[in-house]
């Protein structure tokens, strides 16, 4: 099934169901498509924007899959980011997933000793511990 938006000689604008765009012509050329409002069989096509579904998510959705996906598989150790990754890093804490906050001065010292981190595209929810 199509559906097109269509106009007569007289600007009446109407939409309607065809089986195909083959269906449209052919009913067209018999005469069987007819303005709805006045009756005219000079009906036109118009121009429309396609009705496409998709399921591409957005990017707030796919944001928001990301944030659920850290937060129910990670621990949110807030401002303790820095000492709690550096931790790990040499072996005083036990290794596991981990988010939290850190200013820039932390992250860089991080990631020039070795410690791998990467910014979040979002603002961790503060939790409490």
């Amino acid at each position: 099934m199509i559906r097109y938006t269509l106009t007569c000689p007289q600007d009446h604008t109407f939409e309607s169901w065809f089986q195909s765009a083959g269906a449209y012509d052919a009913l067209r050329t018999a005469g069987h498509v007819t303005c709805a409002v006045c009756g005219h069989a000079d009906v036109k096509k118009s121009i429309m924007a396609p009705s496409v579904q998709s399921s591409f998510k957005g990017p707030q959705t796919q944001l928001k899959d990301l944030r659920d996906k850290i937060e129910a598989t990670s621990e949110y150790v807030g401002p303790r980011f820095a000492t709690e990754a550096r931790k790990m890093h040499i072996g005083d804490a036990p290794h596991r997933a981990i988010y939290g906050e850190a200013n820039l001065k932390e992250a860089k010292s991080l990631l020039a000793d070795g410690v791998p981190v990467m910014p979040l595209p979002f603002i961790p929810k503060k939790k409490t511990n």
